[in-house]
């Protein structure tokens, strides 16, 4: 349809109420006042609608969380059979029920993170349902009981493990809540929703799953009942048996246990090898595929409102031959709406004759085959030639995944004085051009440009009689103009001003503006070009501060193969040091702000903190499961065997990220410290039922190839449900890490838990066992 002049108006809501509602509301009110307040012939367009996003967006995971649920039932269906899937389903939809509630108790509204949050906790929230379901399951199986009697026993036997792995689980994740910085917000109703799902599920699984099993199992209990002998599957007890033997072994099995933990401790190396070696990209969150971009285009300072409109135009006449492209508006000399990159980068503020910006619109994702960040990166050159043509800067501004930041690659420059800045950032910033893939390079130095001064012959114009103050008012009426009187119609609620001024033509040549008469004394008219002179000057540059300390930015991005702005920033840091030799600082301001010196900031920074506080999280909730194993089997050794199979979570996390080419994001992060709960769950279900065996007197080899025989069962069925809960969430962009953590780390750390956590406790307690068997064999003999 070509280009229109147009008014843009931007509606925000309220934090708590819903987005999708009141821009529901504001369109609709639109439509009611076309004709009244809306002239006929006035068009209304909304161009952007993060409700209705929004609301596709959790309708979508509201869908995935479905799915997801329905899938946990269907693998219990197979596994164990329809009455024993009803039952863990029913479960499963009170646990979510009771956690939405608990949620909004909490403050939570639903969002895409909440709800992100559900579908990732659902394999979670299911373990203890399983658990419980699959020991009553065994035990009405063993036959003896009535099911009645089996109940208590089966969940009196899992119900101490049970309670410490849930414990164990929240001890890992809790501590996330804790994350400071701008991902803090972002990132609490991970934990704190799963958290509490976690204590809900138990209190399910420990009241209504029971009942429920009475209630639905009893009509085939009766076929058990009276049939004692049954016993674990042979099959799996063989192969088991077949597997552990090598390990258990008197004579050789100390030396093919350390054969075992050598080549554990080799595949953990060669998975942290990956990362090194660039097989496996670490940042902060990935590009998501957004439905816009900006362009943000600064001229040089002077540069008329005609002059970058033409640009903006120009840049706009290329957009629209990109096929994704839906529309795009032109804002020149003024700032568009703000949006979630002006909160931090202050675009909002920007205004003059030199900058402008387009909010560049794309077709639904679904219309088209290329993500917005491709877009991006394919009309970021064109876009960026058009611009240089004129002496211009244009970046490319993509809707940040996460937290926004100024921008992804900042250095700041700190000197004696800031003149000696401008020369170091001039430096730096030419490091940034001739860096590869480092892209959309700026600094926030004022270019330089001349102006006019306008000064008054104040003895002339006292002799002409010209008030000096007649002249300032003059220049204003004719370069700004004044409201000279107001229109009032029915149909208006504000009076209209009538301002009056000189043309846009008129005002760009300064001769004309000069030629303007003011009153003399005696009532004649005096050209102003007769009692003011014009003197040439330079613009003062702008001077930025942070911390109270004058600062210089220089800005960038990256693009390409490696679009991790941290691996450019080391790069960069690197040419600094070997070229330029200046200090630089990672973490805090230059101790010494009078030395030429830079801080890196931008996505480092929030990217440190961010991994730093759930480093710090990562390690509370290690020391937290260790005493909550500590209190449980009283033994500090014990625990150090349970906990020993979480470094094996690293063996299937890297070489999934690096096998799919998914990036190792702050997502991926919270899905490596929920496994370390997750699957120290599985070796407290496996060490509790080795010293079951063990009290009821049987060898120490076969209890523990029992316990995996025994357990199989239920820690399989756990990793699958939540592993099926991350293949819903595996094709989002922001979450995709978590989810390829939960699927390759829980794949490979369970199949190497079932055979490593009994050979290890065996290695570990087998002397331990043997004095104990000892010593009681002695007493019975006295």
């Amino acid at each position: 349809a070509g280009e229109v002049p147009a008014v843009t108006i931007a509606v925000a809501k309220k934090p708590g109420t819903n987005a999708v509602d009141i821009a529901r509301s504001v369109i609709e009110r639109f439509e009611q006042l076309k004709g009244i307040y809306v002239p006929e012939g006035v068009n209304v367009e909304v161009t952007r609608d993060y409700g209705a996003t929004a609301d596709a967006k959790a309708k979508k995971l509201i869908h995935k969380l479905i799915f997801a649920t329905a899938s946990v039932v269907v693998l219990v269906l197979f596994a164990l059979g329809w009455r024993e899937a009803v039952i863990v389903g029913a479960a499963v939809i009170v646990t979510l029920l009771i956690t939405l509630f608990a949620s909004w108790a909490w403050g939570f509204t639903l969002n895409r993170v909440s709800l992100f949050a559900l579908i990732f906790s659902i394999g979670i929230l299911v373990d203890d349902a399983i658990v419980v379901v699959e020991n009553i399951h065994r035990h009405m199986s063993l036959g003896g009981k009535r099911l009645l009697e089996a109940i208590p026993v089966a969940v009196d036997e899992v119900g101490g493990p049970t309670i410490l792995a849930t414990m164990t689980v929240i001890a890992a994740l809790l501590p996330m809540a804790f994350v400071s910085g701008l991902m803090g917000p972002y990132m609490s109703p991970i934990p704190i929703n799963a958290s509490m799902g976690m204590l809900i599920s138990l209190m399910v699984a420990f009241v209504f799953t029971p009942w429920l099993s009475n209630r639905l199992l009893a009509p085939v209990a009766d076929r058990f009942a009276g049939h004692p002998g049954g016993h674990a599957d042979a099959r799996l007890s063989g192969f088991f048996q077949w597997l552990m033997s090598p390990f258990l072994d008197r004579d050789r099995g100390r030396r093919n246990r350390w054969i075992l933990l050598g080549a554990v401790l080799l595949l953990i190396s060669g998975s942290l090898a990956l990362v090194v070696s660039r097989s496996v990209v670490m940042k902060m969150l990935p590009f998501d595929n957004k439905s816009e971009f900006q362009v943000v285009l600064d001229m040089p300072e002077g540069t008329t409102l005609e002059r970058t409109n033409r640009v903006l135009r120009e840049i706009g006449d290329y957009l629209a031959t990109v096929p994704e492209v839906r529309n795009y508006q032109v804002y020149a000399g003024t700032a568009a709406p703000i949006s979630f990159n002006g909160l931090v980068r202050q675009y909002y503020l920007r205004e003059g004759g030199n900058v402008g910006d387009l909010q560049v619109n794309l077709v639904d994702k679904h219309e088209r085959k290329r993500k917005s960040h491709e877009i991006a990166l394919a009309v970021r050159g064109p876009v960026q030639a058009i611009a240089r043509r004129y002496k211009g800067n244009a970046k490319i501004v993509e809707v940040p995944p996460g937290p926004p930041v100024q921008s992804p690659l900042v250095a700041e420059v700190y000197g004696l004085d800031y003149a000696g800045q401008v020369r170091a950032a001039a430096r730096v910033r030419r490091l940034f051009e001739t860096t590869p893939d480092i892209v959309d390079v700026d600094d926030s130095v004022t270019w330089p440009s001349t102006k006019g001064v306008v000064l008054v012959d104040r003895a002339k114009a006292a002799l002409m009689g010209v008030v000096q103050a007649a002249v300032v008012d003059s220049l204003g009426i004719a370069l700004g103009g004044e409201d000279m009187s107001y229109i009032h119609a029915r149909n208006l609620k504000y009076a209209v001003p009538v301002r009056v001024r000189y043309s846009e033509g008129d005002r760009a040549d300064l001769a004309q503006v000069l030629s303007l008469k003011v009153h003399g004394g005696d009532g004649q008219m005096v050209p102003l070009s007769e009692i003011v002179t014009v003197v040439p000057a330079r613009r003062e540059l702008s001077i930025f501060h942070k911390d109270l300390l004058p600062v210089v930015y220089v800005t960038g991005d990256m693009a390409g193969e490696i679009d991790s702005p941290l691996y450019g920033m080391f790069e960069i840091r690197d040419r600094v040091g070997r070229e330029l030799g200046m200090e630089q600082w990672l973490l805090s301001q230059p101790e010494n702000p009078y030395d030429y010196s830079i801080k890196w900031d931008g996505e480092w920074q929030v990217t440190y903190e961010t991994f730093r506080d759930m480093g710090i999280a990562y390690s509370v909730g290690l020391i937290l499961i260790y005493l909550l194993v500590v209190a449980q089997f009283r033994s500090y050794l014990v625990p150090l065997v349970i906990m020993a199979p979480i470094p094996l979570t690293v063996i299937g996390i890297l070489p999934g990220h690096a096998l799919l080419g998914a990036q190792f994001t702050a997502t991926s992060m919270i899905g490596m410290i929920a496994l370390a709960g997750i699957i120290v769950r599985n070796s407290i279900l496996l060490v509790d039922f080795v010293n079951q065996q063990l009290r009821e007197g049987v060898a120490f080899e076969r209890a523990v190839v029992q316990a995996a025989a025994v357990r199989t069962k239920p820690i399989v069925l756990t990793a699958l449900a939540a592993m099926a809960g991350g293949f819903f969430i595996l094709d989002d962009p922001i979450f995709s890490g978590l989810a390829v953590s939960l699927i390759f780390g829980l794949l490979v750390s369970t199949l190497l838990t079932l055979v490593l956590i009994p050979v290890v406790y065996f290695g570990v307690m087998n002397r331990r066992v043997e004095r104990l068997a000892s010593i009681r064999s002695d007493g019975r003999r006295s």
